[in-house]
């Protein structure tokens, strides 16, 4: 898609659509083995945690777009693999790293870290994000949508 005629608008509204639609599968199979499992949500549970994962989504999109630009493609799975599994980590994903000090208040500043929070919002634990997730979220998909413009830019320049 590098080199196609299309507008870096359009180019990024596609990534980022591909992106979601494999997140939405994945998501639909995770909520059906877990729903196989015996996990219990109202209606209203399950949108609001579907949401809130998809908003959080956002920034992680981007870096794959970021990343794709910036790395081989043989590099891709261990890179993207190495990232995700920090960021996870960092996150709180396998449970909770920091519980509290200044490690607390670097994670918090993390994507992966609201993303976890998230469903933990869906499921009546501690009510909707607060202000410092949305801010978090949205200046991380800021910088690296800048940063992934950039890259792109110089690549379709170069082709």
């Amino acid at each position: 898609m590098r080199i196609t005629p299309l507008a870096t608008s359009a180019y990024f509204r596609a990534k980022v659509l591909c992106s979601y639609l494999m997140a939405l599968l994945s998501m639909a199979v995770l909520y059906l083995a877990g729903t196989t499992l015996g996990v219990r949500l109202t209606a209203a549970q399950w949108l609001t945690m579907t949401a809130l994962l998809l908003v959080g989504l956002v920034p992680f999109a981007v870096l794959g777009i970021l990343l794709g630009h910036l790395l081989s493609v043989d590099s891709m799975g261990p890179a993207m693999g190495g990232t995700t599994t920090v960021l996870a980590l960092l996150g709180g994903a396998w449970g909770p790293l920091a519980t509290g000090g200044v490690f607390l208040t670097i994670v918090k500043c993390l994507p992966s870290y609201w993303l976890v929070q998230a469903g933990k919002s869906a499921l009546g634990r501690g009510g909707w994000p607060p202000a410092q997730a949305w801010a978090v979220i949205a200046l991380w998909t800021l910088a690296l949508a800048w940063a992934a413009v950039f890259v792109y830019k110089r690549d379709t320049a170069r082709v």
